[in-house]
């Protein structure tokens, strides 16, 4: 089953309660990298790291950081959530940057929309590690939950951008080595297509505050090398056979240069029978859901996907 859900004018008008700080900080970084093309990692990261900033602070959710399976992160634990249901969330930035520290805030968020504990990755990042460095730190995380007692039908991966890329091929992974999946998959903006022909990185350029055809091939070529097939599934889920994969919730922003991305995996993961949700904010930048707590709009979708989640129980 597919539900495709498209914002209206009138939940539009919800979201816009004041200035986009989002797009104002994707505008800001944008300028910093044209003025700096020489910028390095070790900066970009910084920069990347403000990426909470247009996120309030959840209330009532504390955090503890801790390594599971030998993969640092941030465990965030609203007030009264049930420990047994996990999110296992990984952050977007690319393969290169962002961290669980940038993204504490909004996984924080989803976890006490849906009463559930959420553990942020910080997986290792690219250039330094390569893929499928990133696919197996989620793995390995994956398998020390379930070792730990949680049933995997109650871990959801969740993740943003590429980090949306990751919540997908987790799975897929899992299905490879013969394992049980999660329950659920949650994808905000996934960004997925390595071979960068995605139409809305055209027909978006003008609306997007931050992606371009020129930022994403740098992390193409830092997480793929000259190894890497660009088609290969776990790096491409539009590659991928999604033959028996788990049900599948993705949202993203109808101005971001990457919804094609997400229109594209549902058509796919459609045409394996498996229970897709699409949901298209009318006029949102990428990764929308970091307004949390800033936007009716956010706060509306984060409840309509524990509402999406609670249904498939």
């Amino acid at each position: 089953m597919t539900t495709n859900i498209t914002e209206g004018p009138d939940a539009a008008a919800a979201g816009a309660e004041g200035p986009d700080m989002l797009r104002d900080l994707y505008a800001d970084w944008f300028q910093i990298m044209a003025a700096t093309p020489d910028l390095t990692i070790r900066l970009l990261r910084a920069l990347f790291d403000e990426w909470h900033q247009p996120t309030v602070e959840p209330e009532g959710v504390t955090y503890r950081e801790e390594t599971v399976g030998g993969v640092p992160g941030i465990w965030c634990l609203p007030a009264g959530a049930d420990e047994s249901q996990v999110l296992l969330y990984t952050h977007g930035g690319g393969f290169a940057v962002g961290s669980a520290a940038s993204h504490r805030k909004l996984a924080g968020h989803v976890a006490k929309a849906r009463g559930a504990v959420s553990f942020v990755l910080d997986y290792r990042r690219a250039p330094e590690h390569p893929h499928p460095a990133q696919v197996e730190d989620g793995v390995t995380v994956f398998d020390a939950l379930v070792s730990s007692g949680i049933d995997p039908r109650n871990i959801t991966t969740v993740g943003d951008s590429v980090g949306g890329n990751l919540a997908i091929a987790i799975p897929l992974a899992l299905k490879e080595q013969g394992k049980p999946a999660p329950g659920q998959v949650i994808a905000f903006s996934p960004w997925v297509d390595m071979e960068n022909k995605g139409e809305t990185l055209t027909t978006n350029a003008d609306t997007d505050a931050l992606i371009t055809p020129e930022l994403l091939e740098g992390m193409i070529a830092g997480v793929l090398g000259e190894s890497v097939d660009p088609k290969t599934p776990l790096a491409n889920p539009l590659y991928a056979d999604f033959t028996g994969f788990p049900r599948l919730y993705m949202n993203a922003g109808s101005a971001e240069s990457l919804v094609d991305n997400a229109i594209r995996v549902e058509e796919r993961a459609k045409a394996a029978g498996v229970d897709v949700t699409l949901s298209i904010g009318e006029g949102q930048q990428h990764v929308y859901p970091f307004l949390a707590g800033r936007s009716r709009l956010v706060d509306q979708e984060l409840s309509r996907i524990s509402d999406w989640y609670r249904q498939g129980r």
